[in-house]
C-alpha cells in the first residue's frame, strides 16, 4: 500500500508538470532563402494573427498565441503574393525551410506537429499534377474507371504516408478525398449525358412572345445560343446588354440567339397568368427582342440540363448536339473565341 501510495504521488506530479508544460503558444521559426521581403505574416479567415520579420539571412523565429484550442489551416504569406498552408495549434513547435523562388514546392516542415503540414503541402502538390480535367472525361468508361481507382490509391497512399496527423485533419482530408472521387464520378456521367456532341435535350413549344410557339427543333440547321433567364434575377440583367452587342456582331452568321424565361407562379402570387405578364412586360420595357420564349410550366428542358443557378447559357450546333452545356457568357471574351472558332 505504501509502494502504491508514493506510485500516485509521482503519477500526480508528473500530470501537474505536464499541464505546467504544456505550451499555450506556438513556436514558429525557420529559414526563408531568396526572399525579397523582410516580413511573413500568418493568417487566418478572420485576418492576420502575426507579423514576423525575417533578418538578412532569411531566418525568422517567434512565437504566436493562438485565440482557438482548435487546429487549423493558416497562411504563410510574404509580398508579392506568395503563399503557403501551414497547420498550426498551440504547443506546436515547427521549424520551417524553403526557397521564396520556389514558393511553398520548396518547402519542409519539421518539429512538433510539422507532419501536418508537409501532408497539406504534399495534397496540393497532388491536386495540382492533375492538369486537364478534361482529359480524364474525356476517357472511356473502363479507362476512366481504371484511372479513378488510380487515383483514389494515390490520394490514400499520401494521407497515410505521413505519422502523427491531427485526427481531425486525417478525418477532413479522408472525406475530402472520397467527395473528390464522387464528384469526378458524378462529371463523367453529366458529360455522357451533356457532353460535347451529344443530342441535346429538347425543348417543345415554349411560348413565343411575338406570337405563337417555338421548339428547339425549330432551328435545325442554325446553331443556337440559348440564355436561360427570369426577370427577377440580378445577373441575367447584367448579361443583356453584352447579348445585344453579341446579335449585332453575328447578325449575318448561321446563328439563332434564344432567351428563355423560367418566370412562374411562385414568385408572382401563386398566378401563371401574373408570371407570363411580368414576363411580357419585361421583355417589352427591356428591349431583347430577337426569339424571346416563356417555358411556362413546363420544366423539362431545365431538369434534363440539371439547371440549378441562372442565368445558364448553352451552346447547340446545327445538327441538334451539344457544343458546351454551359457556354460562356455574353461578358465573357471566350463565348467570341469559340464562336469564330466554329466558323459560324
Amino acid at each position: 500500500m505504501k509502494n502504491l501510495a508514493i506510485l500516485l504521488i509521482c503519477l500526480l506530479i508528473m500530470s501537474s508538470c505536464s499541464q505546467e508544460d504544456k505550451k499555450e503558444y506556438v513556436t514558429l521559426q525557420g529559414k526563408l532563402l531568396n526572399n525579397k521581403d523582410s516580413v511573413i505574416t500568418i493568417s487566418n479567415r478572420q485576418g492576420v494573427i502575426k507579423k514576423i520579420t525575417l533578418d538578412e539571412n532569411g531566418n525568422f523565429k517567434d512565437t504566436l498565441k493562438l485565440k482557438s484550442d482548435k487546429p487549423e489551416i493558416y497562411n504563410f504569406s510574404v509580398n508579392p503574393g506568395k503563399a503557403a498552408p501551414i497547420y498550426l495549434k498551440n504547443g506546436f513547435d515547427i521549424t520551417l525551410e524553403g526557397d521564396s523562388d520556389n514558393f511553398m514546392n520548396s518547402f519542409k516542415y519539421s518539429g512538433e506537429g510539422a507532419s501536418n503540414s508537409n501532408f497539406i503541402v504534399a495534397q496540393i502538390k497532388k491536386n495540382q499534377s492533375i492538369k486537364d480535367i478534361q482529359t480524364i472525361l474525356d476517357l472511356e468508361q473502363s479507362e476512366f474507371d481504371k484511372k479513378i481507382n488510380t487515383l483514389k490509391k494515390e490520394y490514400d497512399s499520401i494521407l497515410n504516408s505521413y505519422d502523427n496527423l491531427d485526427s481531425t485533419l486525417y478525418a477532413g482530408m479522408d472525406k475530402q478525398n472520397s467527395q473528390l472521387i464522387t464528384y469526378f464520378k458524378s462529371i463523367y456521367d453529366q458529360n455522357l449525358r451533356m457532353g460535347k456532341g451529344r443530342p441535346s435535350p429538347t425543348f417543345n413549344n415554349y411560348l413565343n412572345v411575338k406570337g405563337g410557339t417555338k421548339s428547339l427543333s425549330d432551328f435545325k440547321g442554325k446553331y443556337v445560343y440559348i440564355d436561360v433567364w427570369a426577370t427577377w434575377c440580378g445577373p441575367c440583367v447584367v448579361q443583356f446588354p453584352y447579348l445585344k452587342e453579341l446579335k449585332k456582331d453575328y447578325k449575318n452568321k448561321n446563328i439563332v440567339f434564344v432567351g428563355i424565361s423560367t418566370d412562374e407562379a411562385r414568385r408572382n402570387g401563386g398566378s401563371w397568368e401574373a408570371a407570363e405578364t411580368k414576363w411580357r412586360n419585361f421583355v417589352k420595357e427591356k428591349n431583347l427582342g430577337d426569339i424571346q420564349l416563356w417555358s411556362g410550366k413546363d420544366y423539362s428542358f431545365q431538369q434534363a440540363y440539371e439547371i440549378t443557378g441562372i442565368p445558364r447559357f448553352i451552346l447547340i450546333d446545327p445538327k441538334g448536339n451539344i457544343v458546351d452545356a454551359n457556354a460562356p457568357r455574353p461578358s465573357d471574351p471566350a463565348l467570341k473565341q469559340l464562336l469564330n472558332s466554329l466558323n459560324i
